[in-house]
């Protein structure tokens, strides 16, 4: 582990970086009624918006986490940074919709570069013992990050227009890079081989699955185009990263995805967990925005407000949540924190109606607060308790790549389950428009309001099911070896140190 006397300057100055890199996760969803009004977009080709972001941050993290072995975590988190806030530029420039995926696309390469450093560095810097601390700052950043851009974005599509939810990251970027190039320091680096063929079977596998899920819909889950259709993408999808897969289990150079990282249990279950969360926190925001909005005639502002709660109660207790599992059981704080993401979820989904007061739906929205406090920090320090320092690049990369796997997987599930529902929900209307297109032509009429809030409450089901899959990953953690923490960590390779982890 390298030694760094001043550790947690070092950590201030990433965090500034990834919370602005994971609002983008969500800023988009409170302004998706405006930029479907001003871009004269369908909601399917909007929701692209988040899913070109989240494919694209999604697929090369597994070898942005080799690179910051390689070239630096400081150096890689820099080059990413740029990026990132140059195509932030570009966003909010953009005239049209297919511009704007395309820029969102090169801002989701600046942000893969970017969120693997941030675990590298923290599992570098700081020793086992004091993980957790800083694990909790990191996981505040990430709950509170994914529920400020709702927030965020509200003000600023109202005061300012949809282009200034991107513009604002130019300057909070500028700040960030000159932060991160003074007080992150140069680590250690490591000679790496990369596997060219993993990365062109993780990405392609990756394409299929979400292009299939999210498209469906559009094509009545039939043909695309001659013999293709929406379930041979799918499944040809599936058995491109079955062969990803067996490809990292027969590679005998450096494969993409070291697989000997899984044969500790608990960074292979938190894995798994963190992966329900992606999916739930990614796809959960939108039908509540598009409620509030669409039915309940709010603006963004006051749309987002109604998270508010959400926000304060997860950013006030998540660094108690850091500084306590230092002393306890992780699984158990995370497995309350699902279960609340769980409950809070089924009770907003199953209330929401066209008439319902809204001071009614703070409740279940101030259980999410509580569950997004204990679920990011339990989660990070279980997954990187074990990571010895030659694999902390590619431990974090393989977190971070099944967190935003499962964020991509949930905008794009969420999407196909919205336009399902509302097909099934909705009337036709007069002049014989369906009613999900007179949904998003203008104001919503009446007569479609109730259609449109069961739609969005029964969407809210498939977020609240994968938490409750969540919950039941984490409650088969092994207790923590405390013994193991400082003494794997601390001794060098060289010495024969060999870990739950080892470098294999």
């Amino acid at each position: 582990m390298d030694t760094i006397t001043r550790p947690w300057p070092a950590l201030w100055a990433l965090v500034v970086g990834f919370f602005m890199i994971l609002v983008d996760s969500t800023i988009v969803s409170v302004a998706t009624p405006a930029i479907i009004a001003d871009l004269q977009a369908d909601i399917n080709a909007v929701i692209w918006v988040t899913s070109a972001y989240l494919l694209a941050y999604a697929v090369p993290l597994l070898i942005t986490g080799r690179l910051g072995d390689r070239f630096g975590p400081k150096n890689i988190y820099l080059v990413g940074l740029a990026i990132f806030t140059v195509s932030s530029a570009w966003c909010g420039l953009a005239g049209d919709v297919n511009t704007l995926i395309l820029a969102r696309v090169a801002q989701g390469i600046g942000a893969s570069l970017m969120t693997p450093q941030t675990m590298a560095v923290i599992t570098r810097i700081f020793p086992p013992d004091r993980r957790g601390a800083a694990m909790g700052l990191w996981g505040a950043t990430a709950g509170v990050a994914t529920l400020v851009g709702p927030i965020l974005g509200g003000l600023l599509v109202d005061s300012l227009g949809w282009e200034w939810i991107f513009f604002v990251n130019v300057p909070v970027g500028i700040v960030a890079f000159v932060l991160a190039w003074r007080l992150v320091p140069a680590l250690s680096t490591k000679k790496h081989r990369f596997d060219i063929l993993g990365v062109v079977l993780s990405g392609v596998g990756m394409f299929l699955v979400v292009f299939g899920i999210q498209e469906g819909e559009t094509y009545d889950w039939g043909t695309i185009a001659g013999p293709i259709s929406v379930w041979s993408l799918i499944i040809t999808g599936v058995l491109v990263l079955t062969a990803f897969v067996l490809w990292q289990r027969v590679n005998r150079g450096e494969p993409l995805l070291p697989l000997s990282l899984f044969r500790d249990r608990n960074f292979s279950l938190a894995n798994g967990a963190i992966t329900t969360v992606g999916f739930t926190v990614t796809s959960f925001a939108l039908p509540l925005m598009l409620y509030a909005q669409t039915v309940r005639g709010l603006t963004p502002t006051l749309a987002a407000l109604l998270l508010a709660p959400m926000a304060i109660i997860s950013g006030g207790l998540a660094p108690v949540v850091g500084k306590i599992i230092d002393r306890v059981n992780p699984k158990w704080v995370a497995a309350g924190g699902l279960s609340c993401l769980a409950i809070g979820l089924f009770w907003a989904g199953g209330i929401l109606s066209a008439d319902l007061p809204l001071w009614i739906l703070l409740f279940p929205v101030a259980v999410l607060g509580l569950a997004n406090a204990g679920i990011w920090a339990p989660l990070s320090t279980s997954a990187t308790r074990n990571l010895p320092p030659q694999q902390a690049g590619a431990g974090s990369g393989v977190y971070n790549t099944t967190r935003q796997v499962g964020a991509v997987l949930g905008s794009a599930a969420i999407a196909a389950l919205m336009e399902a529902r509302l097909a099934v929900e909705l009337p036709a209307v007069p002049g014989g428009a369906s009613g999900e297109t007179a949904a998003f032509a203008g104001e919503l009429p009446d007569a479609l309001k109730q259609g449109f809030s069961a739609a969005m409450g029964q969407s809210l089901m498939l977020p609240a099911a994968a938490a409750v899959i969540g919950v039941l990953v984490v409650l088969f953690m092994a207790k923590p070896q405390p013994h193991s923490w400082g003494a794997a960590a601390a001794q060098p390779a060289a010495e024969g140190a060999r870990p739950v982890l080892a470098a294999e």
